[in-house]
């Protein structure tokens, strides 16, 4: 049975990692996995109340997520917000070699910041660790820069520009981390397209087969599901290779049935609405008009 655990200050994060150095900040932190202690008795599910931002090349536990196991040893990128959590499994097979960084700051260090209102934009923060970002050597290099930098503003003395330097370089960081997802989408472009066509097909044979007035029109979460990634991730997959997200796809097939409902059925507009889930029709013409640019009346040229 795991044991669960729950993160509320970098203090508790230290104790957990048995780090024996005084917090230099409340707030944020950098890990050094070389010296860290990571046997584990038991399995642990362990959760935070601070964003983390974890690299190795290679982990003695492994991480689980669902089903899914990422064993660090290509050197990969995870990104965690508050309150998600991690499988850590017992040590499998000793070894001497750990190495890689960890990030980790509370949503309080950039609060009152621009970063703070950025956040949102960072969408691999919502992605499960099975889609960790895969460094590069050179990668990985221009990201410790970056976690160096911060390390050694936590040496200083904190002033009044600690804060502002510190948040700063962690907005690089992060760009970075987006900069090498899109890089990482790019390369992974023939898995990727597949994942596209999975997704189609999906869309077609649900609203070719689906009564949909009764189990209602497809989520997002439902999509990602089927093709076992997160919402966030493939949207986003989708988004680069297509230029519309998981839900324009939805949005897509859907109108393409409405306007074969139109133009081969008598039905009126408000059974149409209803006979493609939706519970208020105004939703429908709305959202017709939207994509088509005409309601669903003029498309059908009465």
């Amino acid at each position: 049975m795991s044991t669960f655990l729950h993160l509320q200050t970098i203090s508790d994060l230290f104790r957990f990692f048995q780090l024996d150095h005084a917090v230099r900040h409340p707030l944020v932190a950098v890990v050094d996995f070389s010296r860290v202690n990571e046997d584990l008795q038991d399995e642990i599910k362990l959760s935070t109340d601070f964003y983390s931002l974890i690299c190795k090349n290679y982990n003695r536990n492994n991480v689980r997520y669902g089903c899914k196991i990422v064993d660090f040893q290509g050197g990969s990128l995870i990104c965690m917000a508050p309150n998600q959590v991690l499988e850590l499994e017992k040590e499998v097979e000793p070894t001497a070699i750990v190495a890689g960084w960890g990030l980790f700051f509370h949503p309080d260090l950039i609060r009152a910041t621009t970063l703070n209102d950025k956040m949102k934009d960072y969408s691999f923060f919502s992605y499960e660790v099975s889609e960790a970002l895969h460094l590069s050597e050179k990668e990985n290099q221009v990201l410790m820069e970056c976690v160096s930098k911060i390390e050694t503003e936590l040496k200083e003395n904190i002033d009044i520009h600690s804060q502002s330097i510190i948040v700063s370089t962690i907005e690089l960081l992060l760009n970075y981390c987006s900069r090498f997802y899109g890089r990482q989408f790019i390369t992974r472009k023939n898995s990727n397209n597949a994942v596209v066509t999975q997704v189609e097909n999906i869309l077609k044979d649900y609203f070719k087969q689906t009564d949909i007035s009764e189990k209602g029109l497809p989520t997002v979460k439902q999509l990602a599901e089927h093709v076992y990634l997160s919402p966030g991730y493939l949207s986003d997959l989708l988004k680069k290779e297509t230029g519309k997200n998981t839900q324009d796809h939805i949005h897509y097939y859907l109108i393409e049935e409405a306007k074969n409902i139109l133009l081969n059925t008598g039905k009126s507009v408000v059974e149409i609405a209803y006979t493609l889930g939706f519970e208020y029709p105004q939703y429908f013409n709305k959202l017709f008009k939207q994509k088509t640019g005409k309601t669903p009346l003029e498309f059908r040229g009465v």
